[in-house]
């Protein structure tokens, strides 16, 4: 019987080659097939930025001059990784501050007194900035007072540490310590450890001694009428400390709301607690966290566009979300924390995340950095924040 197609394999120099009538195929063609696979980028659609570094040489042909800074950190766009995370944070940043109202088309159903052009042109994105409390503990506190103190920001979401070290550092200082310091020693000797600074309880007892009285007032005032929210106590508070290092004194000064949900999970807490043993009349100062709710969902209910940055995740990250999410999601998103999302974590959770939930919107603009806040942020101000301040400054001018 005659055969259709004859085959053979053989074995010569090592290569192994498959041979039958029609074609001759060896172990390599096949380990080339597979791992040269063709590229059809217009396909993809993918291959589109080349990847590129900053090159130092160009520092050096003139040494006289200082290190082109800005061009080094535009150039992280490009460099590939958290450097390119950082690039598009800059640029959504930028982004936020820069938008206007009088960019969108007017639509037919505008009314007062968005359908003025004056207005349109002066309507800005409202910003929400929220940071976790060791964001004050470090020397990120002195860059969120440039963005209060300026009005770089509309609205803030932190935790109770955030209001009383802001407070605490306008009487004492924190110091720098390390790491691997023995806590049996610290605890010894008074003192507290935040990662690598050091806050000595000393500086808890000049605060206690500093809100005592304050707290005694606002008492007087609740019961005389006055509701007091998170909101409010915390103004007070930044008006009572008058002291323009302190991020609460501009907010207060600038009318610049700060909420804090967790407000007794800290000293305050503790102050409050010791507090309403001393009311004869009553159990000690009332907060009503409801009206802070209705008051930040409504900012974000009430604004044409919205940007969040958030630094860290937990209480503050949610909180600020949850508000955009009630105007179906924030136009303008940059998180800075180290989380990762295998654990479910709030932290952790990837812009994309609360794209599902309608806490950012479908198609908006967002990153994540993944990266420690006290090395980013200050960097991620100095091109975006920074910049824009002084051009204002210069239209002032002019």
């Amino acid at each position: 019987m005659q055969q259709d197609q004859s085959s053979s394999s053989s074995s010569f120099n090592g290569t192994n080659t498959t041979t039958t009538t029609n074609t001759t195929t060896t172990t390599t063609d096949i380990g080339q097939g597979a791992v040269l696979i063709k590229t059809n980028p217009y396909e993809c659609g993918l291959l589109k930025t080349e990847v590129r570094g900053y090159d130092f040489n160009n520092d050096l042909k003139d040494p006289s001059k200082p290190l082109n800074y800005d061009a080094l950190f535009e150039s992280f766009f490009t460099t590939g990784f958290q450097a390119h995370n950082f690039g598009q944070a800059v640029n959504i940043v930028n982004d936020m501050l820069r938008w206007r109202l009088s960019d969108e088309p007017m639509t037919q159903d505008e009314q007062e007194p968005y359908d003025d052009p004056k207005v349109r042109a002066q309507t800005k994105c409202r910003i929400f900035l929220g940071y976790t409390s060791n964001m004050v503990s470090s020397g990120v506190r002195e860059v969120i007072r440039f963005l209060v103190q300026h009005k770089l920001v509309d609205c803030i979401v932190t935790t109770c540490g955030a209001i009383e070290e802001d407070i605490m550092k306008c009487m004492k200082p924190t110091y720098l310590g390390a790491f691997d310091l023995d806590g049996k020693h610290l605890r010894l000797n008074g003192i507290n450890r935040i990662g690598n600074l050091l806050i000595p309880n000393l500086n808890y007892c000049e605060f206690e001694d500093w809100i005592t009285p304050i707290l005694d007032e606002m008492l007087k005032e609740q019961k005389a009428g006055t509701l007091w929210s998170p909101s409010l106590m915390i103004d007070r508070f930044g008006k009572e400390i008058n002291n323009e290092e302190s991020i609460l004194y501009w907010a207060h000064k600038n009318e610049i709301p700060i909420f804090c949900p967790a407000l007794t999970d800290g000293s305050i807490g503790d102050m409050l607690y010791f507090h309403s043993y001393t009311d004869k009349d009553g159990n000690g100062l009332v907060c009503d966290i409801v009206s802070d709710i209705r008051r930040l969902n409504g900012l974000a209910v009430r604004s044409k566009k919205t940007g969040m940055i958030i630094l860290g995740g937990g209480v503050i990250k949610h909180h600020i979300c949850n508000a955009n999410l009630m105007r179906n999601g924030a136009d303008f998103t940059v998180y800075i924390n180290t989380g990762q999302e295998f654990d479910g974590s709030d932290a952790g959770a990837r812009c994309d995340e609360a794209v599902s939930w309608g806490k950012i919107r479908l198609g908006s603009k967002h990153t994540k950095i993944y990266g420690e806040a006290s090395i980013i942020f200050p960097l991620l101000v100095a091109q975006t924040f920074v910049k824009y301040q002084r051009e204002q400054q210069q239209k002032e001018k002019q």
